[in-house]
């Protein structure tokens, strides 16, 4: 391998590894979601779209009104109440509008 090549290989290594625009991985709260909203949170069969519809703190109400039994659903409730306070927190700002 020339030097050229070897430089031209080392800088764009460096590059890629300090760029920050490398992708960021959903909490691990989020894989509960995942399985009914779709991988990219945009629902499908009549289950609805989580990704950026609501602000992060109407997520955070709505996810506690499933948890009180105050908003209907089909298996919200169950689902919400397993998560913590931090839990509902970080789903929200992964799937809240920024």
């Amino acid at each position: 391998m020339t030097t050229r090549l070897r430089m031209v290989s080392l800088g764009l290594a460096t590059a890629w590894f300090a760029s920050p625009a490398q992708a960021q991985m959903p909490p691990v709260a989020a894989n509960g979601c995942l399985g009914c909203h779709g991988v990219d949170g945009q629902g499908a069969n009549g289950i609805p779209a989580i990704m950026r519809v609501q602000s992060k703190a109407d997520f955070t109400a709505t996810m506690k009104l499933f948890a009180e039994n105050k908003k209907p659903g089909t298996i919200m409730g169950r689902i919400s109440r397993g998560y913590t306070d931090q839990d509902i927190a970080e789903l929200a700002a992964w799937f809240g509008k920024p």
